[in-house]
């Protein structure tokens, strides 16, 4: 028994760091990815010659770096584009949103989602960033609204349901 015990800590700190070594390659090895492709799309936009969804990407980079005003820029070149597919414009209008959402322009956040609502009015993802807005803006009942809107295409919404209770207790104990 006293053989074993350090043996078990051995091994129990061998498989911590092991785990440890695994979890640090994963990041590291999406954050190569992350940057291959982002230095890839900017030698090539660099011309101004890219695909809507070549600026897109790009500017889907730029927001998870919380590079808002760049992403905002790459969003409106591919709003530019030919022949946008009405759900990709979507998409686009809803980064957009997200961009202006981040710098706290949240009336300019708001018109963007409703827009890509409009285009695709099943877009899920944009009724939760909308309902968000709504919430930095202190409008609870059109928050309240909005996420329930998303939980009639998507009932198992689970931060829809969460935001949607949550306003719900809120707007009962301020009455």
């Amino acid at each position: 028994m006293e053989k074993t015990l350090p043996l078990i800590y051995l091994a129990s700190l061998v498989a911590l760091l092991a785990g440890a070594a695994v979890v640090i390659l994963r990041q590291v090895w999406k954050n190569r990815s992350v940057e291959s492709t982002l230095s890839r799309l900017q030698k090539k936009l660099k011309d101004e010659q890219g695909t809507p969804q070549e600026y897109y990407e790009l500017g889907t980079i730029f927001l998870n770096k919380k590079l808002y005003v760049q992403a905002i820029s790459l969003f409106q070149k591919a709003m530019k584009g030919e022949d946008v597919e009405p759900e990709n414009l979507a998409l686009i209008y809803n980064g957009l949103g997200f961009a202006y959402f981040g710098q706290e322009q949240y009336d300019l956040a708001i018109r963007n989602y409703k827009e890509a609502l409009k285009l695709y009015p099943e877009y899920v993802i944009a009724f939760n960033n909308l309902g968000h807005a709504y919430e930095r803006k202190k409008l609870t009942s059109q928050a309240l609204q909005t996420y329930e809107e998303a939980l009639k295409y998507d009932p198992k919404n689970s931060t829809a349901k969460r935001r949607a209770d949550s306003l719900r207790k809120r707007l009962v104990t301020s009455s």
